[in-house]
């Protein structure tokens, strides 16, 4: 069956077989090539939307109040009692004015108030007559100290012999041969008793300035020696060489003990002289 010639609507399809040109009544027939037509559309495809998820809400956390703290005020601080001022002082009675110096009157003034009583003063009456004043002498402590012999070897010997200048005559006797024994004698010594005049040690060696010092009896604190040392012991100090022993009275006794004492001295004595 042939459809050449066919108006559809409008259109009219010249050839069905070949080249198809579809032309409208009002325009020419061409030669142009016919436009494929249009694939029918796809047929839209339903889309079903995915069912909402239903969020269900957490359910809200109750949020308790926390109670309050009750909080209780501190006890005020009690304060101590004011201090009760002082009783004031009771009113001092007014202080008497000192007494005005007393005037010692002078000799002079005293006999002319005696003579001025003997002339106003009933017969027969005495006035006495001041006491004379009286002087008190003190004892001249830089007197230089009382020494026996010539001390041309500036040997001090110093004892506590009360009672007597310097020695009891025993006492010397002995000591004299003792300084013999040494190669001296009392002019090479100077003797110096503490029981007549207290020594003092800087003043007796700014006096005689020894060189060998020798204590029978004494301390050496007793004449103020700022040392102190034994018996039958050579001590120097201060560009002087001491020497302490016992009393003159006790080596003196003829008796063991004494001579020991005697012995010790000599030994002493030997190193002290070199003898």
């Amino acid at each position: 069956m042939s459809l050449n010639n066919i108006q559809l609507q409008g259109f009219i399809v010249d050839e069905l077989y070949g080249d198809t040109l579809l032309v409208s009544p009002e325009t020419a027939t061409s030669t142009r090539r016919p436009i494929p037509p249009t694939p029918p559309a796809a047929p839209a495809q339903s889309v079903t939307a995915a069912p909402a998820q239903s969020v269900i809400a957490a359910p809200a956390h109750s949020v308790s109040a926390e109670p309050a703290q009750s909080v209780s005020a501190a006890p005020a601080a009690t304060l101590p009692p004011a201090a009760t001022p002082p009783p004031a002082a009771p009113p001092t009675a007014p202080q008497p004015a000192p007494a005005a110096p007393s005037v010692k009157p002078t000799a002079a003034s005293l006999a002319d108030i005696a003579a001025a009583m003997r002339k106003g003063s009933p017969a027969g009456a005495t006035v006495p007559t001041p006491p004379a004043a009286t002087t008190t002498q003190t004892p001249d402590t830089t007197q230089p100290y009382k020494t026996l012999g010539n001390h041309r070897r500036k040997v001090t010997i110093l004892v506590n012999a009360p009672g007597t200048p310097f020695l009891p005559d025993n006492q010397l006797n002995f000591l004299t041969k003792i300084l013999e024994a040494c190669r001296m004698n009392i002019g090479d010594v100077a003797i110096v008793n503490h029981a007549a005049a207290a020594v003092n040690i800087s003043a007796l060696r700014d006096q005689l300035q020894p060189s060998v010092i020798i204590l029978f009896g004494l301390e050496p604190t007793t004449i103020r020696l700022p040392i102190n040392f034994p018996v039958f012991k050579l001590q120097p100090y201060d560009q002087c060489t001491y020497l302490a022993a016992p009393p003159l009275g006790q080596l003196v006794q003829n008796s063991d003990e004494s001579k020991l004492l005697k012995s010790k001295l000599w030994v002493c004595l030997k190193s002290l002289f070199d003898v």
